[in-house]
């Protein structure tokens, strides 16, 4: 079984390829490009560099969000193009449970991801990571950082935070949740080969693939531009 995978939910953008279990090909990078400029790019060269083409992929994986709005869009866009006429063959994933897979294999922890939703919020949810395998503890949410460390209080064991709003997390929280841990930044940001293995893992426990024209980006709150035209509606109502 053979994956393509890929990520753009954030500042980096990457592509991997799975194949029963081993990752054959992988290309990443956070050099500020956009990703309409690398992520194609980054998708030919890892099918080239372990010699396949798209007709030899069984299923393409992607972080479906949350993340930001427009990279977010742009892998959706990418995706839908790449398999236009497939049929059900594409794995949406969580971008926050797809994080949680850069610690399977290295510790046996809860893994909470904090993706920067700006104005003190973060997106996250917590796993649980033990040996080759996740578990989804909380649903993913947009909370405010003083929620979440009002959430992680309650909990009593090893808890690691991971994704671009890691660090101002801990910063934030760390004086009052000293058993907190940032991830380095190797294990700490979205990657597609993580993207890759989720699928997998998925596919694994019975999820059933869907078609281009069924994915959607998840963006667990509306965009800026929405929100403010909200507020001006609601205000000219006063």
């Amino acid at each position: 079984m053979k994956i393509l995978a890929i990520d753009c939910t954030a500042g980096p953008a990457s592509a991997a390829l799975l194949e029963d279990g081993k990752i054959i090909s992988s290309c990443y990078t956070n050099i500020g490009l956009t990703h309409s400029q690398t992520l194609m790019p980054m998708t030919q060269n890892a099918l080239k560099h372990a010699k396949l083409e798209l007709k030899d992929i069984d299923f393409f994986a992607i972080n479906a969000g949350p993340g930001s709005f427009t990279g977010v869009r742009i892998g959706a866009a990418a995706l839908k193009g790449l398999t236009l006429f497939r049929g059900d063959c594409i794995v949406p994933v969580s971008t926050l449970e797809s994080m949680a897979y850069n610690y399977v294999g290295v510790r046996d922890c809860a893994v909470v991801g904090a993706m920067d939703a700006r104005r003190k919020q973060v997106y996250t949810g917590t796993f649980q990571v033990s040996g080759n395998s996740v578990t989804r503890l909380t649903e993913d949410d947009a909370i405010p950082i003083e929620k979440l460390g009002e959430d992680l209080a309650a909990r009593n064991d090893d808890i690691v935070l991971v994704g671009d709003g890691a660090e101002l997390c801990y910063n934030t929280l760390c004086p009052k949740l000293p058993g907190l841990v940032l991830a380095p930044p190797q294990l700490r940001y979205q990657n597609a080969v993580s993207v890759a293995l989720c699928a997998a893992q998925k596919l694994e426990n019975g999820f059933s693939p869907i078609s281009s024209e069924k994915l959607l980006p998840v963006y667990l709150r509306a965009p800026q531009a929405e929100r403010e035209l909200k507020r001006r509606n609601q205000s000219e109502t006063k």
